[in-house]
């Protein structure tokens, strides 16, 4: 899925780490749950954040962790409600990210159809469905209580797992910067990347040759199959032009 437009537009437009650093619980919990309500704010963004500070003794990691899962929590049933009582027809309506909200659907419809209840689980962790699950949850007319289910587990695992990887990755960033300086680490990333692009190109040139080789292999099977016909053709033309004589 496509990152949404509107929800890049809005993070680039709010520095998050300032932010966070100057309001911290409160707005962790406010961008969460509006992200998980239906606004495409930078909610995971602001968890991330927040696990940073915590790495760096400005906040607490488990304090993060527990106002993220119910800012989660507590946007997924806003979100619940609105799409239940709006129905499909809400998703959409013109308006406000009315782009974002019918990529959504086309997208979203067919991930809940193939997972059912687990999608409220599993689009937790997708960018832009995590904005609009909830509501897709709703309009579907998926029980309450099973979306609640699906959705607390989501939210606690999701909070737990992006809170802890950036709270260690924060702490080993910074020790990392300490040891070798911010110049180092710029040249380690360069070459990451470049191993990274080579890597992408060995595998593309492999399918590549995969691809020609198994197009050859079709073509040789064809002709194989072809041969037999034209012979039994042409004796079945001989055999019919001595029956004529």
């Amino acid at each position: 899925m496509r990152h949404p437009k509107g929800m890049l537009e809005l993070a680039a437009i709010i520095n998050v780490d300032s932010l966070i650093e100057a309001a911290g619980y409160p707005l962790v919990l406010l961008l969460v749950m509006a992200e998980s309500g239906g606004v495409p704010v930078p909610g995971e963004t602001a968890l991330i954040a927040g696990a940073v500070f915590a790495s760096q003794g400005k906040l607490s990691l488990p304090a993060v962790i527990a106002i993220a899962a119910a800012g989660a929590i507590i946007g997924d049933n806003i979100g619940y409600v609105i799409g239940r009582r709006g129905g499909r027809w809400l998703l959409q309506k013109p308006g406000p990210f009315h782009r974002q909200r019918l990529e959504v659907l086309a997208t979203g419809e067919p991930f809940f159809e193939r997972h059912g209840p687990k999608a409220v689980f599993f689009g937790r962790f997708i960018l832009g469905l995590r904005t609009w699950a909830s509501w897709l949850a709703g309009a579907t007319k998926m029980r309450w209580r099973t979306f609640a289910l699906w959705n607390a587990i989501g939210g606690i695992i999701w909070a737990s797992a992006i809170g802890i990887a950036a709270y260690y990755v924060g702490r080993s960033a910074e020790s990392a910067v300490s040891a070798f300086g911010i110049y180092g680490l710029v040249a380690v990333a360069i070459a990451a990347l470049s191993l990274f692009v080579a890597h992408r190109r060995r595998r593309r040139r492999s399918a590549r040759e995969e691809e020609a080789i198994a197009g050859r292999r079709s073509a040789r099977a064809e002709e194989t199959i072809v041969a037999p016909r034209s012979r039994s053709e042409a004796h079945a033309q001989r055999d019919a032009a001595g029956d004529l004589r």
